[in-house]
């Protein structure tokens, strides 16, 4: 017999990352936009991130985690327990998030997009896990692998970067800008919040992060912007609501 899922909120956007800070970096502008647009967005961290070099527990990086889902507005913050450093894509793995999936019911994951040389090998990982997960999601007659949760199917899939490793954008689908004009400080006061990961003499990173919004934010337009990659090729059938919104 099937679970209830009534003891989870259903949320309308997941985030994944491999680590606390991560999904920040990437897209906390766009997932404060969505908050304030009145959806429901959480984030799934694969790992607690440690050990890292500066932080004395993991309780205190999930602290700072926690701060920073506050500072974009997001209630709702799983950690999973996987391990840091030896993060790899397995059957467990894929169970694991998939099942958080079905618990949370979302219709858009947003997650990593591309590798990151000279970073954490964890993040190429995490791809493939949620690429997997939102697959395995959707599988019928194998709710036993999942606490007998019902199935769901996610609708949509975007992908993030964290930085870009070359002048060339990532492969993907199609690439697009989220406006995040209104949200950027909003982003960088929750990257602000892990203060073991960027103390003062690391304040390089915070301003390449701002500096990456303004680049993507002038492609597009916009004073700030966040580079989205979209798995398939975007169409429509309404040209000029494409071009021009809903006027």
């Amino acid at each position: 017999m099937n679970q209830s899922v009534d003891a989870w909120p259903q949320l309308d956007v997941i985030a994944v990352g491999a680590h606390p800070d991560d999904v920040e970096i990437a897209c906390g502008g766009t997932l404060a936009c969505l908050v304030e647009q009145g959806y429901r967005v959480g984030i799934i961290d694969l790992t607690d991130g440690e050990p890292t070099p500066l932080c004395p527990d993991p309780q205190v990086r999930l602290a700072e985690a926690a701060a920073a889902a506050t500072a974009l507005g997001i209630e709702t913050r799983v950690t999973l327990e996987l391990p840091n450093r030896r993060l790899f894509d397995s059957h467990e793995a894929r169970l694991m998030l998939a099942t958080e999936f079905r618990k949370y019911r979302p219709r858009l994951v947003i997650g990593f997009g591309d590798r990151t040389p000279m970073a954490s090998p964890d993040h190429w990982q995490a791809m493939q896990i949620t690429d997997a997960a939102i697959f395995y999601s959707r599988l019928c007659k194998w709710d036993e692998q999942f606490q007998n949760l019902p199935v769901h199917r996610i609708d949509a899939q975007l992908h993030f970067t964290l930085f870009l490793a070359s002048l060339q954008l990532p492969k993907a689908g199609g690439h697009f800008v989220q406006d995040i004009t209104g949200t950027l400080e909003k982003k960088m006061a929750s990257i602000a919040c892990y203060k073991t990961q960027f103390p003062e003499e690391k304040a390089g990173v915070l301003e390449r992060v701002r500096a990456a919004a303004l680049y993507f934010g002038s492609t597009a337009g916009f004073a700030a912007g966040e580079l989205l990659l979209t798995p398939r090729t975007i169409g429509t059938g309404e040209l000029m609501s494409l071009i021009f919104g809903n006027e």
